[in-house]
């Protein structure tokens, strides 16, 4: 880093002060005001809010790792902008309609208050050892790739620059976060976008112009690494599900069993992928909360869409990156890049992770690299206070304030600042879990998979079936978040200490299910569980779901939403579904 890069860096964060400072003193002390922005957020304040909460620090760091180590494998999961449609057309009416503060708030409408608290409370959970812990991480990794030089020694204790990165990033977004709520998570966000964006481009182009064009790449990669349907291929079956055979001395059969061990099956990408995706773009409380924030469904409807054709740029700006970096390093063009390939030619994983920093550290000139680094922390902090804001309100909307009914406004506000202090506090101690995954993106993708399929279940399920009961809903939220954290239990010693259990164990053979293939199994069993015991149950009274199931939506209801739209919000929708459907055909390596 140079002194021109730094003071891009400066002017950047003079901008973002300028903008949190104005946010803070229209900020009112409500609880409204300070969790959803006063409900008045225009449409492309919410998409550009959606986009930049979700292309963080896991997308910048771990999906350009991704790239430089499996291809575009992984875009499958960014090309899931449809699952905003979904939000924008499915269950936007709902939220808007009943205009609640959060999803699980949402849930006690349709279901029980039971079923509140345990959503709450597992949401919770999700955010600290998924996006938290991997936005802090990723914020180090950067500042460790960047900035290798910058360290401490603090009481004789050394600390290095991923821990100074790490912590840097926290404080930095903590100020504005807790200062000015969602409006300044929002405002901040909209200006993160474009140098986001930008910031991307130019690494792309830069990139290219060293390696020698498109073509270049493509013959340095090879086409597997350039075949969106390698995973959704079933060939080489015997991969996927792969039998364990143990024979003595004398070649008779001792045990068989059954695991899974490819990375990425084409089954789990078909059928857990879109799971996964419809629980995060429809309803988790991170996301939907900046369309909760729109004065109407017009507004919400249209900033999820244009949420959605800002989500098509994932795979071009850091996922193609990432391969790019990998064919510089197989090229040997930037020498300083070798060390992430191997002997045999493919990439190191481990050594991959740092790709997009590497190539910002190595690949641009002054000025412009610190331009990127800018962007870079711009996803860093808006993903960080995204989640921040989202942890705030649902302790203090769906627990505390359920506790204190009688607490004012300024007490809320207040608690739901101290809610985020301790959940960041949390999440560092959970970041010895993160550093030990194999892979950023790849540790992330596995725990949304082993807790997002109970909510997928309840929400989808409960919006377009009308029979189901709070029973139902309360024990399949139950028995599959048990499913899911007992994974997580079986899995964390393994990646903390990196020593596998005996070989053929029961524990053994849970750890190497892939991931994918496990969160099918939770799925399926959660929605058995709900509507085995909703049908066994007695019916819901009908009166008391109005508007919260689309058999018991009103006339009223639906004309309205219909008045809401028109042929421009078709259009763009339509727009949506054909780019992605152009990336799976072009992408065929």
């Amino acid at each position: 880093m140079t002194s021109l890069d730094w003071v891009m860096v400066a002017l950047y964060f003079t901008v973002l002060l300028g903008v949190a400072s104005w946010v803070v003193k229209k900020s009112k002390k409500t609880a409204d005001d300070y969790f959803l922005a006063g409900r008045n957020l225009s449409w492309w304040i919410i998409g550009a809010s959606i986009f930049a909460s979700n292309i963080g620090s896991e997308h910048i760091v771990g999906l350009a790792g991704s790239g430089a180590s499996d291809g575009m494998a992984l875009a499958h999961y960014e090309l899931h902008a449809w699952c905003l449609l979904l939000l924008g057309w499915v269950f936007v009416p709902f939220y808007m309609r009943t205009q609640v503060f959060t999803m699980p708030e949402f849930l006690e409408r349709r279901f029980s208050v039971e079923s509140r608290y345990v959503l709450s409370i597992v949401s919770l959970l999700t955010f600290v050892v998924s996006k938290i812990a991997v936005g802090i991480f990723a914020g180090g990794v950067v500042f460790q790739t960047l900035l290798p030089e910058v360290s401490l020694t603090i009481g004789g204790v050394y600390v290095s620059s991923f821990w100074i990165g790490s912590i840097g990033v926290i404080l930095l977004t903590g100020l504005y976060t807790t200062l000015g709520g969602m409006r300044a998570v929002a405002y901040n966000d909209a200006v993160q976008v474009v140098v986001l964006i930008g910031g991307s481009l130019l690494l792309t182009g830069y990139g290219l112009s060293k390696l020698g064009g498109w073509g270049r790449m493509r013959e340095l990669v090879g086409s597997d690494m350039l075949n969106l349907w390698k995973p959704m291929t079933p060939v080489g079956v015997e991969s996927t599900w792969a039998p364990v055979i143990e024979q003595d001395a004398g070649g008779r059969l001792v045990r068989q069993a059954w695991y899974f061990n490819q990375q990425y099956p084409w089954l789990g990408m078909a059928v857990c992928a879109p799971i996964i995706g419809m629980w995060y773009w429809c309803t988790d409380q991170y996301i939907v909360q900046r369309a909760l924030g729109a004065p109407n469904e017009t507004q919400a409807r249209r900033g999820s869409i244009f949420a959605a054709f800002l989500k098509l740029a994932p795979p071009y700006l850091f996922i193609i990156p990432g391969m790019i970096c990998f064919a510089l390093a197989k090229s040997g063009i930037v020498h300083e890049l070798a060390r992430m390939v191997g002997p045999d030619g493919k990439p190191i994983p481990h050594e991959a992770q740092g790709a997009f920093p590497l190539m910002v550290k190595y690949l641009l000139p002054s000025g412009l690299r610190g331009i990127v680094v800018a962007g870079l922390l711009s996803a860093l902090m808006g993903s960080l206070a995204g989640v921040f804001n989202a942890c705030s309100t649902l302790w203090t909307v769906d627990i505390y304030q359920k506790w204190k009914p009688q607490a004012s406004q300024e007490q809320i506000v207040k608690t739901g600042r101290i809610a985020t202090g301790v959940m960041v506090v949390i999440a560092i101690l959970w970041l010895p879990v993160v550093q030990g995954a194999h892979g950023l993106y790849n540790y992330l993708q596995a725990v949304q998979g082993y807790l997002a399929p109970p909510i997928f279940v309840v929400f989808f399920f409960g919006v377009f079936n009308k029979r189901l009961t709070a029973k139902g809903c309360l024990w399949a939220m139950i028995i599959g978040f048990l499913v899911g954290i007992f994974r997580m239990a079986v899995d964390t010693p393994v990646t903390l200490m990196g020593k596998p259990y005996d070989k053929g164990s029961f524990f053994w053979i849970v750890n190497n299910i892939n991931f994918q293939y496990f969160s099918m199994l939770i799925t399926l069993v959660s929605a058995i569980v709900m509507l085995v015991v909703s049908y066994m149950g007695t019916p819901p009274d009908e009166r008391q779901l109005g508007g919260l199931t689309f058999a018991t939506a009103s006339a009223e209801d639906r004309a309205h939403t219909r008045a809401g739209w028109d042929q421009r919000d078709v259009i763009a929708s339509v727009f949506v579904i054909v780019a992605i459907l152009f990336a799976y055909l072009y992408f065929r390596g």
